[in-house]
């Protein structure tokens, strides 16, 4: 573990660099440029606001108020849109950067991290206008309790690292994996309390669908991660203790299986690419 960080500590000036070019090239060409990172958001929002005013009523769950929905629902999509963009960008970032890591003193791993950082800045900065849009909309809902969430970010990326170098490493030799994973984020999506409060599944869904809660509530990682969002921002409440420090042990050993199958397999990626 510690040697894998030590790596990634060692090219951060070369990662720094890559993740700049890479939000550079993301919006060449464009006449707005870096302000869709703010505006994509913001005319989301303003969607979801609309839609869930007048035409679609909300879940709720026991003892938690997810009104306005549109901010309930945004709290949980900007982090999984950071998750899911991430994943797939990190699956092909090998075979798109094939000419980066057949060059000899090239770190092959910079590459996935490039991708998920990337899509966290673009997270970071949606973040910017959630809140924003929260204190104009519920200022007495804004909490201390919202300093945790540095914690709540940092568990979700050292998860996403993980799964990145796993699936960037799968996907030189299995091209079909980013096909799947974005078939497989769909499920999972809907297998994550974002359009919904994690108390709605339990008190929802029948007792001969169990299995279904006990993914949900206890064995998908995200759903971890996405609550611990819901309460430290929306609710305004002291995060999940009992959950997010195990989430943080499961991602920290997925970290550490990702990094170890993506060196085991990086003598092979010059051929495969």
């Amino acid at each position: 573990m510690w040697h894998a960080l030590g790596n990634l500590l060692r090219h951060r000036v070369l990662i720094q660099s890559l993740v700049a070019r890479e939000l550079k090239a993301r919006y060449r060409g464009s006449v707005f440029g870096f302000l869709w990172s703010f505006i994509n958001p913001l005319l989301l929002l303003a969607v979801y606001t609309i839609v869930f005013m007048t035409i679609f009523t909300p879940p709720q769950g026991q003892g938690v108020d997810t009104q306005p929905y549109a901010l309930f629902l945004f709290c949980g999509l900007l982090p999984w849109t950071w998750f899911s963009a991430s994943l797939l960008d990190a699956s092909n970032s090998l075979v798109v950067g094939g000419n980066l890591i057949k060059k000899l003193l090239f770190p092959a791993e910079v590459l996935p991290v490039v991708s998920v950082l990337a899509n966290g800045v673009h997270f970071l900065l949606g973040l910017a206008i959630y809140f924003l849009f929260w204190i104009v909309f519920k200022p007495a809902g804004v909490s201390l309790h919202a300093l945790w969430l540095p914690l709540v970010i940092f568990v979700q990326l050292i998860l996403t690292l993980g799964l990145g170098l796993f699936l960037a490493a799968l996907s030189v030799h299995f091209r079909d994996i980013r096909d799947i994973l974005a078939n497989l984020l769909t499920l999972w999506f809907f297998m994550t309390p974002i359009i919904y409060p994690l108390s709605f599944v339990e008190e929802q869904v029948p007792e001969k669908l169990w299995f279904i809660v006990w993914i949900i509530s206890y064995l998908n990682p995200m759903s971890h991660v996405i609550n611990g969002y819901h309460t430290a921002i929306f609710e305004g409440a002291l995060i999940p203790w009992k959950r997010l420090p195990v989430t943080l042990a499961v991602a920290l050993l997925i970290f550490f299986i990702g990094y170890f199958f993506f060196d085991r397999l990086r003598d092979s990626f010059p051929e495969e690419v």
